[in-house]
């Protein structure tokens, strides 16, 4: 008897102390995300899917809150695994929060919300920035001690390690949802602006660098997503299937093939050209 309880309370510490990867679901079962919070995650109906860095991903097997009306509509989104997903984000004084404007849902602890802007010339350029890329023009930043809890979405919720990806991803327009304060924002804009115009892209994408983990909404969940490793070589996608690529890719616009004519008979038109060396996530649909 003593030694069954033994093996249970090892594997007990062993889920407290488990970090989800991507691809890879793990319920913590029951464990705090922060101090006096319960009920929360120590549930039958949400799971823990992913964890790293400071960020949870929970994933709602059921709401049982759903009204009447509305019940046979949420039962066969279950089914089709169309879930309400939520971020939680652990901040501590070493440990900063970077969120999308409005994402916040509630937060407990010693947490504070400041603007990150440094005068004058900041906000414009971070308002330039929200407008090319489709982001928030400001990012609220939350520093302290404590809990922050993200509006539900029926998006999938990807965590990336900027450490896996050589210091700096560049991502889709309005995919970013949260970011470790460590991470740097930055725009940059593709090769050839024309193409891009022509094709009905944006011209401008966000790119994260530093040392952290940042947080994207997906139509499609990781375990779908194609992991493609260029190496000095080139990928053509026909649509803006990419959800994420290294900033050391050179990315364009061009016509699918050699001249005006071979565009045409492909059926393809304009297509995103990744060059180089580096990596693309891509979504099948």
């Amino acid at each position: 008897m003593n030694e069954n309880m033994g093996q249970m309370n090892g594997n007990m510490n062993n889920a407290n102390t488990m970090t989800g990867t991507p691809g890879m679901a793990s319920n913590d079962g029951e464990f705090e995300l922060y101090q006096g919070v319960m009920n929360f995650v120590g549930n039958d109906d949400i799971d823990v899917k992913y964890r790293k860095g400071m960020f949870t991903v929970l994933e709602y097997d059921r709401d049982i809150s759903v009204n009447p009306t509305e019940a046979q509509t949420q039962y066969f989104m279950s089914k089709m695994n169309i879930k309400r997903r939520q971020l939680a984000a652990r901040i501590t004084p070493d440990a900063s929060l970077t969120l999308q404007s409005g994402a916040m849902q509630w937060m407990v602890g010693d947490v504070n919300a400041t603007t990150g802007i440094k005068g004058a010339g900041d906000l414009f350029g971070k308002m330039i920035k929200g407008k090319v890329t489709g982001e928030g023009a400001i990012k609220p930043e939350y520093v302290g001690n404590g809990l922050l809890v993200c509006e539900p979405t029926y998006k999938h919720i990807i965590l990336l390690d900027l450490a896996e990806w050589g210091g700096s991803v560049v991502v889709e327009d309005g995919m970013f949802l949260a970011s470790q304060g460590s991470v740097k924002h930055s725009v940059v804009m593709r090769s050839n602006v024309s193409s891009a115009v022509a094709g009905g892209e944006g011209m401008f994408n966000l790119c994260m660098e530093g040392s952290g983990v940042v947080a994207l909404e997906s139509p499609a969940p990781y375990e779908e997503l194609v992991d493609i490793n260029l190496n000095n070589d080139v990928l053509k996608i026909d649509g803006n299937f990419a959800v994420a690529w290294s900033k050391s890719l050179k990315f364009t616009v061009e016509r699918s093939g050699k001249s005006l004519v071979g565009s045409a008979a492909s059926g393809e038109g304009l297509v995103n050209v990744y060059r180089g060396t580096g990596r693309v996530l891509m979504r099948p649909l």
